[in-house]
Formats: C-alpha cells, structure tokens, sequence
C-alpha cells in the first residue's frame, strides 16, 4: 500500500468538492450581496427578505450546474473505484 496515493486521493477529493461546489456558493454570495446592498439602500432591514431571492437562485444553479457537478462527482467515483485496489493491501 502506497501512502503517498492515499494522500493524493484525499487531495484530489477534496479540490473536486471545492471546485464542485464553487458555482453554487458564488451564486448564493452574488444574490446575497445584492440583496444587501438593495436593503441598505432603501432602508428595508426585514431579515426574511434575503432568503427567498436566495433560495429561487440556488436552485436555478443547482438546474444549471447541477449535471457538470454529479458528472465531476461521478467521475472522481468512479476513478476511485477502478483504483481501489491500490488503497487496499
């Protein structure tokens, strides 16, 4: 057993869920900022208000991204798999 391939599973793993997640986080952030500086310009400070624009964008990224990202994740799955046999002695 090699520890260094382990080591570089855990590492590829964990770029693929950063990567993966990437979009929707980007999108939830832009939404949330905009949402906030809409707030603060116009004095409306009804903390509810900035979850429905959120939550709409989220899934409208998750419609969009979502087949790029399963298919990134499945991927990844699938090498691990095929290698398995490195990982175990």
């Amino acid at each position: 057993m090699d520890t260094l391939s382990i080591s570089d599973a855990l590492y590829n793993a964990m770029w693929m869920v950063v990567l993966a997640s990437m979009p929707i986080l980007l999108v939830a952030m832009g939404v949330g900022l905009i949402v906030g500086i809409i707030q603060t310009a116009t004095s409306i400070q009804e903390q509810t208000l900035s979850f429905i624009p959120k939550i709409l964008s989220v899934i409208f990224a998750l419609v969009v991204f979502g087949p790029w990202m399963f298919r990134m994740v499945g991927e990844m799955a699938i090498r691990l798999f095929s290698e398995m046999h490195r990982y175990v002695g």
